[in-house]
């Protein structure tokens, strides 16, 4: 039974059975979003990464959408993930180069519901620091 259970653990986002990661694992900030696309549409979430700098992700659809992470040099487009057909996925992904990096969702033939979160950068979820009070003269 464990081994069954293990086994689908495993294989759950790859058969698009991805499951919500567990409360202890959200900690920190989160950018959820929540978005319809139109067959053939896509949606895409764009952040600033540092070379070596990590963030975690979870996502899941309703049908299936192609999923990847990309990001721009000069007019060539570099894919560190591309995964075809998938109704969900998470992880985290470590940037190799200091980019913008975006995370897309393409409807395939369907309307596809996609609902996830990507963790905000370190930046934000640091403490602010006390706004100063201006002297007076």
């Amino acid at each position: 039974m464990k081994n069954a259970l293990a086994a689908l653990l495993f294989l759950a986002p790859s058969l698009g059975l991805a499951a919500d990661p567990p409360q202890a694992a959200m900690k920190g900030s989160w950018h959820p979003f929540t978005v319809t696309l139109a067959p053939t549409k896509d949606h895409e979430v764009c952040t600033r990464m540092q070379k070596g700098e990590t963030r975690r992700y979870h996502w899941k659809s309703d049908a299936a959408v192609d999923f990847n992470i990309h990001h721009h040099k000069g007019n060539d487009v570099i894919y560190p993930v591309k995964r075809p057909a998938m109704r969900g996925d998470g992880g985290s992904f470590t940037a190799k180069d200091a980019d913008e990096y975006c995370w897309m969702w393409t409807a395939r033939a369907a309307n596809a519901k996609v609902e996830g979160r990507l963790e905000d950068p370190p930046e934000a979820t640091a403490k602010p620091k006390p706004m100063s009070t201006p002297t007076k003269r």
